[in-house]
């Protein structure tokens, strides 16, 4: 597994090792040691998570202020652009945001430590997304804030259908009146 670094200090970049052939692929896609010495730390995952969404679906800028997740995402199926947003205000990096695409192509992971907030852009015309969590979903401690914040500026890639948002996604905060961590 290659573990490359991010501009935000905790975010990484998995890449795991592909053995393929003309018959299709295998590979380890998670593996705790080998995670574990990658991102340096002890980590456990309470939950497995996987959504399909369709071309243009946007989820998030999501996190908990309890209960906060670190999340090792993937995608099986289509390809997504992924983003992590650093909410830590003590953070010499608070506010500003990493991102890269996931495909089934590329079998990158993206490892996001507590204390950031998550989002993604289906890219393909549907995508297949997993994710494994440090903790348990807690909808009362769940925040979101804009995906469109200019306060943080995510430079989404543009598409040519429209940006589909949930309820919750439409109704997210501004960076600057949002709950965030200390």
């Amino acid at each position: 597994m290659k573990i490359t670094p991010t501009a935000i200090d905790g975010v990484v970049i998995i890449e795991p090792k592909v053995f393929g052939d003309a018959r299709g692929f295998f590979f380890e896609s998670f593996n705790q040691r080998s995670f574990e010495e990658g991102v340096g730390g002890r980590f456990e995952f309470v939950q497995d998570n996987h959504s399909r969404s369709s071309k243009g679906v946007l989820r998030g800028i999501h996190y908990q202020v309890r209960q906060p997740q670190g999340k090792l995402v993937r995608v099986v199926r289509g390809s997504v652009f992924d983003v992590a947003v650093d909410l830590r205000r003590s953070s010499p990096t608070f506010g500003r945001w990493v991102g890269l695409e996931l495909s089934e192509e590329n079998q990158r992971q993206l490892w996001i430590p507590a204390g950031f907030g998550h989002a993604f852009l289906v890219l393909s015309d549907s995508a297949d997304f997993l994710y494994k969590t440090t903790d348990y979903y807690a909808p009362a401690h769940e925040r979101c804030i804009a995906w469109d914040d200019p306060a943080i500026g995510i430079d989404w890639p543009a598409l040519d259908v429209p940006v589909q948002l949930s309820a919750k996604d439409k109704a997210g905060l501004p960076l600057e009146n949002a709950e965030v961590f200390e």
